[in-house]
């Protein structure tokens, strides 16, 4: 990031920090007073829909109101992100996103909104790493094969990813810089037909987002070659670390909790609090781990900042790779 780009993101930083102290439109007095919508830019049974139906569950559960999920699909969670950002900030329309609008405040150049700045971090719900999973026929077994065999055929071993800017392709486009290696890029619309397409044999290799895969990898229909987060995963113990072989690389996502600028600190708050009461419940947590993924809890300023670090430490390697959004 240039020091331009790094003095922007400090300023935003900076400015955001005060945006929960502003002159607010709703208090929390008696809410919520009618249904709750948690919007996701992402279609049902993927990471963000499932997590967004734990919380909605849970929140349902405790705040004697209906919360509900609402799969508002399209670029790159750009339709959904907006939506909640020209809502009414009275706390009943919330979006659950992560890493998606981390990256597409790089990705893309004509946004309508800023999502440092119109979207108040309400709480962390998940942080978790991918795993490079291949199809039983590809001969590498290892990080160590693949790198001998990327660099003997450069550019005829086939990478899926689930379509530009995606977190299967960052974590592919980290791989490629830091290993020094060439694959070739098959982007899909989607982590299904990716993963379609793997089981099927058309292509060799895929970063996938550990929920999506761990199934076809209990069931010996894809083999891991490691996985992409700093330290070996309790879900799949027995895999190896991308770092192990590369140093520097640790790639991860992660999911949480937004509300468009100006709801009320109170409403933040409560929802903080009820959202950190259920990531701690046993069964909750369960749910997450048996995911591949590992609760994230945080007050909101302490969300706020693990947001914009995320955001400017991949905005670096969305930059150097030069990835622009289709």
């Amino acid at each position: 990031m240039t020091l331009s780009h790094r003095r922007r993101f400090l300023h935003l930083a900076a400015s955001a920090a005060a945006l929960p102290f502003a002159p607010h439109i709703a208090s929390a007095q008696g809410y919520p007073t009618r249904p709750v919508r948690i919007v996701t830019g992402f279609p049902p049974g993927g990471q963000f829909d499932l997590h967004a139906r734990i919380v909605a569950q849970w929140l349902s559960a405790r705040m004697g109101r209906q919360f509900y999920v609402e799969n508002r699909t399209g670029a790159g969670g750009n339709i959904a992100t907006e939506t909640v950002v020209r809502a009414p900030a009275d706390g009943h329309a919330l979006l659950l996103s992560g890493s998606n609008d981390s990256f597409n405040t790089v990705l893309y150049d004509n946004l309508k909104y800023n999502f440092i700045l119109d979207l108040v971090p309400v709480a962390g719900v998940s942080t978790g790493g991918g795993v490079l999973v291949a199809h039983p026929a590809f001969p590498a077994k290892s990080i160590p094969e693949l790198i001998a065999a990327a660099k003997a055929s450069p550019g005829k071993i086939t990478v899926a990813s689930a379509g530009i800017g995606s977190l299967p392709h960052v974590y592919w486009e980290l791989f490629r810089n830091l290993a020094h290696v060439e694959l070739l890029h098959v982007p899909y619309r989607g982590c299904g037909p990716a993963l379609t397409d793997l089981l099927a044999g058309q292509v060799q290799l895929y970063f996938s987002i550990i929920s999506s895969a761990i199934e076809h990898v209990r069931a010996g229909k894809l083999r891991p070659l490691a996985v992409t987060s700093a330290t070996r995963m309790e879900v799949l113990p027995g895999v190896p670390t991308v770092g192990e072989f590369v140093p520097g690389y640790e790639g991860s996502g992660y999911t949480g909790m937004f509300a468009p600028t100006n709801t009320s600190p109170e409403i933040v708050n409560m929802l903080n609090k009820e959202i950190n009461a259920g990531l701690l419940d046993p069964g909750v947590k369960t749910r997450f781990a048996e995911l591949g993924d590992t609760v994230l809890t945080n007050s909101p300023a302490e969300f706020r900042k693990y947001v914009v670090d995320y955001t400017e430490r991949w905005a670096k390697v969305i930059r150097a790779a030069g990835i622009k959004a289709e």
